[in-house]
């Protein structure tokens, strides 16, 4: 059985998905992109603003689903060019302790929705 998890705190589906799904304990999230959830405009300002806000979406979909980064265990990270990868993994690593951070790829990719930097998506376990 599936359960669809859903919250006004981060931006809503522009597409036919969910902005998560739990199964069992097991959550699966839609990856998300730096949209204002009141706005639904980019938070485009500069890398580290735009990915604190991608992170801030999804601690509100943990939430929605009562998580936290403490259940992730599983990130994928999509960026549009790696020179961006320093700056975008301070700002990730700021949610996770370094001792139970999941397990996670980066990858560049040649474009992302609306032509943004960054999206990252994860799977959590209660």
């Amino acid at each position: 059985m599936k359960n669809i998890i859903t919250t006004s705190k981060a931006p809503a589906p522009i597409g036919p998905y969910n902005q998560a799904v739990l199964s069992g304990n097991t959550l699966y999230t839609s990856g998300q992109i730096a949209l204002d959830p009141e706005t639904m405009t980019l938070v485009l300002d500069n890398i580290q603003a735009e990915t604190k806000q991608v992170m801030e979406n999804m601690k509100a979909v943990l939430a929605a689903a009562d998580m936290t980064f403490e259940n992730v265990v599983k990130t994928s990270i999509f960026i549009s060019d790696m020179n961006n990868f320093g700056a975008i993994n301070d700002v990730y690593g700021s949610y996770f302790n370094d001792a139970t951070a999941p397990a996670r790829e980066t990858v560049e990719v040649a474009c992302l929705p609306k032509n943004v930097n960054v999206e990252i998506s994860m799977i959590a376990i209660r």
